[in-house]
């Protein structure tokens, strides 16, 4: 079995990548576990560099590594002080890197953030913004939401994207799941499952077509029940995984299988 880690922040300061060919080097440890990809969303201008080495740094010549790809984006949570001009700056560096990037993302809507700020017109219009240069160039988009399902889903609806993407860290009914299956997006599952609380949406889970979900961690953020506390890794997307298992009827290589075809069919690896 191989896994994938569909969103994990690796360019955070928690992580040191720089020992690219250590045993000790998070890379080296996730190859061992069996997970060969990862995937880094950049959040500000100020990381869209580091994301991008990420990438270029990625030793492709050890085939035993795990693979890092980019995607590129405006986290709603980062928009103080930006404008039209980093939304250009985007376009124009999505651009000059399609060939090492492979989606557009994180961006999104988040209700909390938008109560503190006062932001939401801003929010919808960096991701619509967004999600139109994802349609430009046939990109999928990773797309963040907190208490913000209607609007994101209005979105989603007025700007459709033909390549998809990922529903990130989604918490939600079956309902509203539903209705990002049918805009052709998948579900980012991660971390909130492991939690009793999440009884809603783990419900939809196990209701869920296998088709419509990926794994993700996170990381650093977002840690499982039980690591509460702790920096979170994307070693964990086994324990995500594991957890999975146990909510759905396929047998653990079924689920295995199926989820990282879910991947491949979201994104076109270059490698």
């Amino acid at each position: 079995m191989k896994f994938t880690d569909s969103h994990c922040h690796l360019d955070f300061k928690e992580f040191s990548l720089v020992e690219f060919s250590s045993d000790k080097s998070i890379l080296k440890q996730c190859a061992k576990r069996n997970i060969h990809r990862i995937i880094v969303p950049a959040i500000h201008p100020d990381n869209w560099e580091n994301v991008l080495a990420l990438t270029n740094n990625n030793p492709k010549e050890l085939e035993s590594d795990c693979k890092v790809y980019a995607a590129l984006g405006i986290h709603p949570w980062y928009l103080t002080g930006l404008q039209q001009d980093d939304l250009d700056r985007l376009a124009q560096t999505v651009s000059k890197n399609k060939t090492h990037i492979i989606a557009i993302g994180e961006t999104g809507l988040d209700g909390v953030i938008a109560k503190q700020q006062d932001n939401m017109n801003q929010q919808k219009l960096f991701f619509e913004f967004q999600l139109h240069l994802a349609q430009e160039h046939k990109l999928p988009v990773i797309v963040h939401h907190r208490r913000t399902h209607n609007e994101t889903i209005t979105l989603l609806k007025q700007v459709k994207v033909a390549q998809g993407g990922i529903i990130h860290a989604f918490s939600g009914s079956y309902q509203q799941a539903c209705q990002y299956i049918d805009l052709g997006f998948k579900l980012g599952i991660g971390g909130t499952i492991t939690y009793p609380r999440a009884e809603k949406t783990i419900k939809a889970i196990k209701r869920l077509p296998l088709s419509s979900l990926v794994l993700e961690t996170d990381a650093p953020s977002m840690p499982l029940y039980g690591f509460q506390g702790e920096s979170n890794s994307p070693l964990r997307i086994i324990n995500v995984f594991e957890r999975l298992v146990e909510l759905r009827e396929e047998s653990h290589d079924e689920i295995a299988e199926k989820i990282e075809q879910n991947i491949s069919e979201t994104f076109k690896f270059n490698n």
